[in-house]
């Protein structure tokens, strides 16, 4: 550990973006806390193992006790990495469906910064959220998961200018990012070559990308934003692609 040392909470922590993510961040040498939601999968985390703490991000207790856990010795800064790549065209989407996308994706993130908000403002401390290219843009079959990312944002400006200026709170907005959580659309080649072709830059994006830019929103490099979504797709938000 550095004497620059800081404490990190990392919902989702092993695996995909959020494992790369904490692998980042105790590179940088940082004390990293991860969550899982099974004690079996512990063993694959890099950080100690009294770090790996099991929570259901359904239930708002268990969200409560790994921040408390995490944040015994204060709390600089965390990110949710907790997410759903749910795709269904509407009349296959239920009521259902889309109320577990909401709760997965917005109403548990929203617990986390709640439970954490008092501790991240006594260090100044920086929120990282996970947004999907699906808030800003109309995909057919998106519809549950597109409702959940929206309300993502509006809610974190909302907070982010609630809780200013001890707290700060951005998001990252992917397109499909190659993720065990994508392996559904990744794992056939064809599909996985169409859908990199929709990009500008006509690849799907990666994990550690993701990571380097959430270190960054969570370091004090990033000390004068807030409220803001950073669109790491490829240029397909913003950018008409070459014909």
């Amino acid at each position: 550990m550095t004497s620059n040392a800081k404490n990190f909470l990392i919902f989702g922590g092993i695996g995909g973006i959020g494992g790369a993510l904490s692998e980042l961040l105790l590179s940088q040498g940082h004390r990293v806390f991860v969550t899982t939601t099974s004690q079996s999968r512990a063993q694959e985390a890099r950080v100690p193992a009294d770090h790996v703490l099991v929570a259901d991000a359904l239930e708002s207790h268990s969200i409560q006790a790994a921040v408390n856990t995490a944040g015994t010795n204060g709390l600089h800064g965390m990110a949710y990495c907790i997410g759903t790549i749910d795709l269904k065209p509407l009349a296959r989407t239920s009521e259902e469906d889309l109320i577990r996308n909401f709760q997965i994706n917005t109403v548990s993130a929203f617990i986390a910064i709640k439970e954490a908000a008092a501790k991240l403002s006594q260090s100044n401390g920086s929120v990282v959220l996970f947004s999907s290219i699906a808030a800003s843009r109309g995909f057919a079959s998106h519809s549950a998961i597109a409702c959940a990312k929206a309300g993502l944002e509006g809610m974190a400006r909302a907070l982010a200018a609630e809780l200013a200026p001890s707290v700060r709170i951005n998001l990252i907005a992917p397109s499909l990012t190659e993720t065990p959580l994508a392996q559904g659309l990744t794992q056939n080649p064809k599909m996985k070559e169409a859908i990199s072709g929709m990009h500008p830059i006509p690849r799907l994006g990666e994990a550690n990308e993701m990571a380097k830019a959430a270190a960054f929103l969570l370091s004090d490099d990033s000390g004068w934003m807030t409220g803001q979504t950073l669109h790491i797709d490829g240029g397909r938000f913003s950018v008409e692609k070459p014909r």
